[in-house]
């Protein structure tokens, strides 16, 4: 006789096991506050009850630090002058946040100069290009160039926003997994990440497959039967990591991406956990 099927999320002391480490998290991902830290501890606060429930260890989120990378000049100019604010989450949530920053390849000058504050000086651990918003802008840009090699300088993580959209591009400024892997061939020995493995995860896999140094992570799009299998069978489950995006995604449905999939625990285990811990370092 089969076994029942056992419904939700595993029993706490195997997700402990995993050591869930959550490579994309997002509270008050597109504005932290007007004082530039307030609603972003709130969304923090307000998710702990499903980040204990899965037993994460550690989340990265990405921060402002006064590049435009929202659209409140009030709270750049506060960010800029006042550098210490970008801190309280990290100093709040030491164990628990793992940071990187939002940065804005439209001015390079100062996001060469944020590179040195708060990447070679201080405790963020990459960078992150959004795919929307102000900051917008195609990572084949060449205005990249310079970024990225700061940020190899550097060994910080790059994570790239990409989607494939139905119809083309919502905004000229959007990247692609295809585009990301052009960038990604010009810097052959720069570990970067495909965020969303595209959306249109198919598509996504098979436009990064020939670059071993991108990997997948893999929120943001509504979990579908074979997704990990196919990213496991063509690229290695080695260039696979987790993300959440909670708040705004729900933790079964992204938990169950990896979870569920029909691999191996060891697998299951290095996209979870092993591979973002070994690509921080």
């Amino acid at each position: 006789m089969n076994s029942p099927i056992r419904l939700g999320l595993p029993p706490a002391e195997q997700l402990k096991k995993y050591r869930i480490w959550d490579s994309y998290f997002t509270p008050s991902h597109y504005h932290p506050g007007a004082d530039g830290f307030s609603q972003l501890v709130t969304g923090i606060e307000q998710t702990l009850p499903a980040i204990q429930l899965g037993r994460f260890e550690k989340l990265c989120y990405f921060a402002h630090v006064g590049l435009g990378t929202t659209t409140d000049a009030n709270l750049e100019a506060r960010l800029q002058s006042q550098p210490e604010l970008v801190l309280k989450p990290l100093e709040r949530w030491p164990d628990l946040l793992i940071g990187m920053i939002q940065i804005n390849p439209h001015r390079v000058p100062e996001s060469l100069d944020a590179l040195k504050r708060w990447l070679r000086d201080g405790p963020m651990r990459g960078v992150y290009f959004s795919g929307g918003g102000p900051t917008a802008m195609t990572c084949t840009h060449r205005n990249f160039h310079s970024l990225i090699e700061r940020i190899a300088d550097f060994g910080g993580v790059i994570m790239q926003h990409t989607w494939y959209k139905t119809g083309g591009k919502q905004g000229a400024g959007e990247s692609t997994p295809a585009e990301l892997a052009e960038l990604a061939k010009q810097y052959p020995d720069q570990k970067f990440v495909c965020a969303h493995a595209g959306g249109e995860w198919e598509q996504g896999i098979r436009a990064v497959r020939e670059h071993a140094n991108v990997l997948i992570e893999t929120s943001g799009f509504d979990a579908t039967a074979g997704f990990i299998e196919m990213a496991v069978r063509d690229l290695g489950a080695e260039r696979i990591i987790f993300g959440s995006h909670l708040p705004s995604r729900s933790l079964g449905t992204e938990l169950s991406k990896v979870i569920a999939a029909d691999i191996t625990e060891a697998d299951k285990k290095l996209i979870l956990g092993e591979n973002f811990r070994q690509l921080l370092g």
